[in-house]
């Protein structure tokens, strides 16, 4: 069967896109992995609708059966390749011809081995300062990274909380400059492995580190850096990206320089917010709609 439009990842973003072009009255494949970035967090605060939070898999979960409810069609796979403008071989086996491509595959998130961070995600581990720093204001907050990545977190962090203690994991070495700024915002920086995430259903109690020492936490930022753009696809078939592998999109239509080929999402360099996902996947929707229509 052909389709009007493949979405690649059925995220937040995907999602969206299935919505609004069911509503179109579009036929629309989602494929997607079933490990995306927000399957992973426990818990969003800052998305309207929701007070009390909602997380990342009863998001994905409504959206799912939202896209359903106007004709969108899913497959659990991974896609492995794409020619032939648009030929969507996955890793099941099967191929989906597309007049069409949206690419919303987002980012691999970059975790430390650790036990105990998976299950304290977006409950009180975080990883975004804009979307969580409110959470930490008056708790105990201890930033787990690596060099100058996890010191400009903890940095950025004393907005919100005065006292940040910083571990820097593995003992990268940290610039002269970020010593000096750490120094001057009287940030505690330890030089340790974290090993185990103390918790209570995901809610933080203490770090313990490789050498048995304990620190007491109510919250933790972790702070890495090196996530992966799952752009590769989209590459291969000559859609432009910058050094960390985003995809360039026009800042209205959202579609690539690939005549067809759209990106939303993680994939594309913003601000990586649910909701700035969620705005991407229908802005895309439209002008996809419109480039069917032959008004694009």
């Amino acid at each position: 069967m052909a389709y009007d439009c493949i979405i690649i990842g059925g995220g937040i973003a995907g999602l969206q896109a299935g919505i609004m072009l069911g509503r179109y009255k579009r036929s629309v494949l989602i494929i997607d992995s079933g490990h995306g970035r927000s399957s992973l967090c426990k818990r969003y605060n800052n998305i309207i609708g929701f007070p009390e939070g909602v997380s990342g898999d009863e998001l994905r979960l409504k959206g799912w059966k939202q896209a359903k409810t106007f004709g969108a069609e899913f497959l659990q796979s991974e896609v492995i390749d794409i020619h032939n403008r648009f030929h969507v071989k996955t890793k099941c086996g099967r191929t989906f011809k597309a007049s069409t491509l949206l690419f919303a595959t987002g980012l691999e998130e970059r975790l430390p081995d650790i036990a105990g961070i998976k299950e304290c995600l977006g409950l009180s581990v975080y990883v975004c300062p804009d979307c969580d720093g409110y959470e930490i204001v008056d708790k105990k907050t201890v930033v787990v990274g690596s060099g100058d990545t996890g010191a400009h977190m903890s940095l950025t962090l004393k907005y919100w909380n005065d006292e940040i203690t910083f571990l820097n994991h593995g003992g990268k070495e940290l610039s002269l400059e970020m010593q000096g700024r750490l120094r001057k915002e009287k940030i505690t920086v330890q030089q340790v492995i974290a090993e185990r995430f103390v918790h209570s259903e995901g809610c933080l109690q203490k770090i313990i580190t490789r050498s048995g020492l304990e620190i007491e936490a109510d919250h933790s930022f972790l702070a890495f850096g090196g996530n992966r753009v799952q752009s590769d696809l989209a590459v291969q078939l000559g859609a432009h990206h910058n050094e960390k592998g985003h995809l360039l999109v026009d800042p209205r239509t959202r579609m690539t320089n690939v005549d067809g080929v759209w990106a939303s999402g993680d994939i594309v360099d913003h601000s990586q917010f649910v909701t700035t996902a969620m705005g991407d996947g229908a802005q895309a929707a439209v002008w996809i709609h419109k480039w069917l229509k032959g008004e694009g």
